[in-house]
């Protein structure tokens, strides 16, 4: 009997091989309800301080997840505070995801922390933080930080790599005198406020733990899904 070793897309069928045959196992720790704070805001601090204690690359990035249509969309970005219990990101609020939560204010986070077999995922209703929050971190930024935000008209289609080195050039050339750069009105932050968290802890043979908060009459209900 032969056996065809390519996909349709030509890739070679051992890559198929390799991907089915990808297992870990994950031996670093339990989650229990017991353990867990009661406030999963607290719960999260926790996890997160532990995964930049464990030197996790980049342990602040997530996925945001947002709706185009009847479509989901996800792209990694930096979460950069924790406010009022609200969870804080900055970016072009004319990019793609700009655009998608103007039209659908329901948006889900998830966190991957490898090392340490965790993985959190959040979900709630986002809205722009006030110009003052994202005037204080926009100054905080590197300068160079500072004027690709000027700069770059994000997620809008460009001819070359020239173009937007040209882009740059020309804002830099623009404020090449001026010490503090004004946070252009089209940049800033956005705050999510959760009301569903899942903490997720791998266990052996794939029976992870999976602690759950949703919040129901202003109060938050824990509860164990099966993994």
């Amino acid at each position: 009997m032969t056996t065809n070793r390519h996909s349709s897309y030509g890739f070679a069928m051992d890559i198929n091989e390799t991907l089915e045959n990808l297992r870990g196992t994950y031996l670093n720790a339990m989650l229990d309800i017991k353990d867990c704070n009661p406030d999963p805001v607290l719960q999260f601090d926790k996890w997160l301080e532990d995964a930049v204690n464990a030197k996790c690359d980049e342990p602040n990035a997530f996925v945001l997840s947002t709706i185009k249509g009847d479509r989901p969309r996800g792209r990694v970005v930096l979460l950069k505070g924790i406010h009022e219990n609200q969870f804080i990101f900055y970016t072009n609020y004319n990019s793609a995801k700009g655009e998608e939560i103007a039209l659908h204010d329901k948006v889900s986070l998830t966190f991957l922390w490898l090392p340490l077999h965790r993985q959190v995922r959040i979900e709630g209703v986002i809205k722009k933080v006030e110009p003052k929050v994202s005037d204080e971190y926009f100054h905080k930024r590197p300068r160079g930080s500072q004027l690709g935000a000027i700069a770059s008209p994000q997620s809008h289609k460009v001819a070359s790599r020239a173009e937007l080195e040209k882009f740059f050039a020309e804002v830099d050339k623009k404020f090449a005198n001026t010490e503090v750069l004004p946070r252009p009105a089209h940049w800033g932050g956005y705050g999510i406020e959760a009301d569903y968290f899942e903490f997720w802890q791998g266990r052996n043979n794939r029976m992870h733990d999976r602690i759950c908060y949703e919040q129901k009459n202003g109060n938050w209900e824990r509860y164990r899904l099966a993994p």
